[in-house]
């Protein structure tokens, strides 16, 4: 036997990663960031990548306890992607030290969907790069079961970053910082993937 021969590994199924565009805003700059990280997800190798632009989706910022039938139909648009994703980035920016009114609908309008998953944040703003808002958010995602990851992408005084085409002027510390934190995802994705398909999680 050549005990330099290695087993074959089954092939490992990509992750379904789900982007959250956490702005409807009008004239937003949540495109030109989505942009610039959508290129870096999709180029990274271990996931399939789903959009979710709450721009597109009318979800209403009051909530009730059961959704009428207009919030059905868009949430019939949305849940299934949050559902069979295996990981998740939210892209947020910061208003007034928090995050959008609309975010916070789409996290409440749902709860399974979130659990014992990874949640990564790329976040955009004034000083802060948004990071204000994603401090918060770690705090909502914990009440839900999932899991945040410490990597973050964040652009302070976001516009000054990106020139009339939309492409990054300088983008060798964002690039490393999206690729660790894709990483991270990765690694978490599959580790609790795994472990739900040998024991589910339960609340």
């Amino acid at each position: 036997m050549d005990l330099t021969t290695r087993a074959v590994q089954p092939a490992t199924r990509p992750l379904r990663l789900a982007v959250v565009l956490g702005s409807n805003r009008e004239g937003r700059f949540a495109p030109v960031v989505a942009d610039w990280f959508l290129s870096r997800a999709r180029r990274h190798g271990g996931f399939t990548v789903d959009v979710v632009d709450l721009a597109e989706a009318d979800l209403p910022t009051a909530l009730s306890h059961e959704p009428g039938p207009a919030v059905r139909a868009q949430l019939a648009q949305v849940s299934p992607v949050l559902a069979d994703a295996d990981a998740f980035v939210v892209l947020t920016p910061e208003y007034n030290h928090s995050f959008p009114a609309v975010l916070k609908s789409l996290i409440d309008w749902h709860f399974t969907e979130w659990q014992a998953k990874p949640v990564g944040f790329v976040s955009y703003g004034g000083i802060s790069g948004g990071l204000r808002a994603v401090e918060q958010l770690r705090l909502v995602f914990a009440e839900l079961h999932a899991v945040t990851v410490r990597e973050t992408v964040s652009f302070h005084n976001a516009h000054t970053h990106f020139d009339d085409t939309g492409r990054h002027k300088d983008p060798a510390r964002p690039d490393a910082a999206a690729e660790a934190m894709l990483d991270q995802l990765a690694w978490w994705g599959h580790a609790l993937r795994d472990a739900k398909s040998a024991r589910p999680y339960a609340v």
